[in-house]
């Protein structure tokens, strides 16, 4: 109170001083009165502009200090490149990538200079002239922006017109506007010190929004012309610098008419400016806007991948306090574009093939069907019931099912996904909702065993209507793929590959969670030969029976350990009927647990990113393999045997592989198919001796399937996108690194495994005799 009371004191005694000046000038001559007047002027600004710039009591808003306009800070999109250097993915809020001064195209820059600030070279920040001919024009009834280049990067920049920026008196209207300009006039003043004219141009044109959430002039270049900065021409120059004064009003994407006007005046001021000249006008104003064809297409058809990397990197990001989507980092990955690439041709020319053949199957009747192929009734409805709109609607109407079911009816026209591109079609709710859970869907991933490198990722058929990821999120049950782990825990503690069992009937007894059951399989043909054959053979065609005789001896305990400690990390239930893949497990998993068999015996961890560098270039963190030592040398080649057998074995399910052209070098293969109850999924893993592959089919639902397995069996939904991914691999030059055969064993086998199953020319029957060789 005492300070208080000694400031009220003193503020009193000046005020009553300045009263007595005050009167004391009246008596003086004019020009005294006037320098009085000028004075106070200068003296009440300076004090208006000191507890403005310092938010005096919270009056005005925060201002930008001189640490951040010394250092701006800007949003940056982080870029996600491919092991050979490839942009496939980009993360966001604003998207906006930085580019330096040389390389924007010195015609874009007079367009500009010569739209939005004649006289940018001639001011100090805040253009005079231009100010008053504000107030001009105001009287005039004419509207007419009077900012200054760096008056707008001062608002692209620091946000001064945002809620952050308004203090008290900013929420009264007329007030509010003047607070605002002054900040702007301040901060461009700085600016001026600091700064160069081109570093400014540079600055503002890399933080300009041009709309469609494109953020400076490289993402505008790229996304609205499919070029860069430095090779834009006049025309493409004169249609972003048009944007500048309304980006959705002036959008060539969404008011294509509006932006070929605007454009025309920007190329009629650049002529009186003596930029282009009139032949050079009356010839590109008549042409079109030239507008980017692809503008709604990312850099590769990577989304599921890019999503992937995210979650991977979120708790990296989150303990070295980066933001994925503004600090500009550059992440590289192990991902080659190329055969990228040809993993999304071979999925998708096999799902056109294979939809086709499931419509075709279907006929008219509903894809969602029981296991007697009878149509589940209220399938949809009960798909529709779950979804947050239909919540939303129940709410509203208070569970009103008239009301509901009328929306939920209501037709209205739509983009929908096809095999022959985009259709739009009028629907209603439910009727998107039947059309697109009748697809079949897909998922593929390759990688490297020795590196744990991951090569391609096809997430599903098409990331733009299909978000859901099947190579990691989704789990199904493998099938036969999973009897891999079967086999190896058999030779790993004991069986050879030319061991021999009889295919006969099994019957376990086991306990699950406290109930006594009983568990008898069939044979996928329903039939139990009664002949003698070998564990290669078993393994190659894909004899339950078999399995399950080897599941019984070793306990499917120890199925679950080896499946564990080679890859799989979902949980697995303890019951004998895991060893024929009952339990649920993603692509990814599945193919990474079958690298130790290729790559001599160890488990690797699956790799996606390789390093991080920060927006400066710096690089920050690298990605390094982990190996660790599962199976034996041994097993592990004997493994690569039972999985060549797939090929060599008569009537093996691998020898689908057959139809492709894939055996023109001498590149060697193995594989194993899957095919889950009631055909509802198809996998299959390839492998050769430096890159393995794993392919999955199946419904969005269980119970979308074929019914056929001559349909619906993973060799001939599943195998075929690895068949026509490694054609294309083994074509290219670029890939023969590749085409090699399996080594031979590094020490003596002392197990028998070169069996070969013989059977009667006249028989389909299993000769009991095995030849060795």
């Amino acid at each position: 109170m005492y300070f208080i009371s000694n400031v009220c004191s003193f503020c009193k005694k000046y005020w009553q001083k300045y009263r007595s000046l005050k009167q004391t000038i009246k008596q003086k001559p004019l020009y005294i009165r006037s320098l009085f007047l000028f004075a106070r002027i200068c003296f009440w600004s300076i004090v208006y502009i000191t507890v403005l710039d310092n938010n005096f009591l919270w009056l005005f808003g925060k201002s930008p200090c001189i640490n951040e306009l010394n250092n701006p800070q800007l949003e940056i999109a982080s870029e996600l490149y491919s092991s050979d250097s490839v942009l496939i993915g980009r993360y966001f809020d604003k998207d906006r990538t930085p580019v330096t001064y040389s390389q924007i195209s010195p015609l874009l820059i007079k367009i500009l200079v010569a739209t939005e600030d004649q006289r940018f070279y001639k001011h100090s920040g805040v253009d005079l002239r231009s100010t008053v001919s504000i107030f001009v024009y105001m009287a005039q009834g004419k509207k007419r922006g009077g900012s200054t280049i760096t008056q707008q990067l001062v608002k692209n920049l620091f946000k001064t017109r945002s809620n952050y920026s308004r203090g008290l008196l900013g929420h009264i209207p007329f007030i509010r506007t003047i607070i605002y300009k002054t900040k702007e006039w301040i901060s461009a003043f700085k600016i001026e010190m600091f700064y160069t004219k081109e570093d400014i141009l540079e600055m503002y044109l890399n933080t300009v929004d041009f709309g469609s959430n494109c953020f400076g002039i490289h993402t505008a270049a790229k996304v609205f012309f499919n070029t860069t900065p430095d090779k834009l021409t006049v025309t493409q120059c004169a249609t972003l610098v048009g944007m500048l004064k309304a980006p959705t009003q002036y959008s060539p994407v969404h008011n294509p008419k509006n932006s070929l006007m605007r454009r025309n005046v920007v190329l009629g001021q650049s002529f009186k400016q003596r930029i282009i000249d009139s032949i050079e006008f009356d010839s590109l104003r008549k042409q079109p806007l030239g507008l980017n064809t692809n503008f709604n297409e990312d850099e590769s058809n990577t989304g599921y991948f890019s999503n992937m990397v995210a979650q991977y990197l979120k708790l990296w990001l989150r303990e070295n306090n980066y933001d994925l989507y503004t600090d500009g980092l550059k992440i590289y990955t192990t991902i080659d574009s190329e055969l990228q690439h040809y993993a999304e041709d071979a999925t998708t020319e096999q799902m056109k093939i294979l939809q086709k053949s499931f419509d075709n199957y279907i006929g008219k009747n509903d894809p969602w069907q029981d296991q007697k192929g009878k149509p589940i009734p209220g399938f949809i409805n009960q798909l529709v019931e779950q979804e947050p709109y239909y919540k939303k609607l129940a709410e509203r109407f208070n569970n009103n099912q008239d009301s509901i079911d009328y929306y939920l009816n209501l037709k209205h026209r739509m983009k929908v996904f096809t095999w022959k591109g985009d259709k739009d079609t009028t629907f209603s709710h439910l009727d998107s909702l039947r059309y697109f859970n009748s697809f079949l869907h897909s998922s593929f991933v390759s990688m490297d065993p020795y590196t744990g490198h991951v090569l391609t990722w096809i997430g599903d058929i098409n990331y733009d209507y299909f978000k859901y990821d099947h190579v990691k999120q989704s789990k199904r049950q493998p099938g036969s793929t999973f009897k891999t782990f079967v086999y190896t825990a058999a030779i790993d503690n004991g069986y050879a590959p030319c061991d021999q069992m009889i295919d006969s009937p099994v019957t376990i007894k086991y306990t699950e969670n406290g109930e006594e059951k009983i568990w008898s399989p069939q044979n996928v043909t329903w039939v139990f030969t009664g002949d003698t054959v070998s564990l290669k053979y078993a393994y190659a065609v894909s004899i339950n029976s078999v399995a399950v005789q080897l599941t019984k001896k070793i306990g499917w305990k120890k199925v679950i350990e080896y499946a564990k400690k080679m890859g799989i990390t979902s949980k697995l239930a303890e019951v004998p009927s895991v060893a024929i893949g009952s339990s649920d497990v993603s692509l990814l998993e599945l193919v990474n647990a079958y690298s130790p068999i290729i790559n001599g015996g160890y488990k690797v961890e699956p790799l996606i990113v390789t390093r991080i560098y920060d927006k400066n270039g710096k690089l920050i963190k690298e990605f390094h393999v982990q190996k660790t030592r599962v199976i034996s040398e041994e097993t592990a080649w004997l493994m690569v045997q039972m999985l060549r057998g797939g090929l060599s074995e008569p009537h093996a399910t691998t020898q689908a592989l057959f139809a492709y052209d894939l055996f023109r070098s001498k590149i060697e293969y193995g594989g194993k198919t899957g095919t889950s109850q009631n055909n509802s999924d198809g996998w299959f893993v390839g492998v050769s001796p430096k890159i393995i592959g794993g392919a999955w089919v199946g419904g969005e639902y269980r119970s979308v399937h074929f019914h056929s397995g001559s349909q619906g069996e993973g060799c001939h939904t599943a195998l075929p996108i690895f068949g026509r991914f490694m054609e294309k691999v083994v074509r290219d030059k670029k890939f023969d690194y590749l085409k090699v055969a399996f080594s031979k064993p590094s020490k003596k086998i002392n197990k028998p495994y070169s069996c070969h199953t013989v059977l009667p020319k006249d028989t389909l029957t299993i000769d009991s005799s095995l030849v060795e060789y």
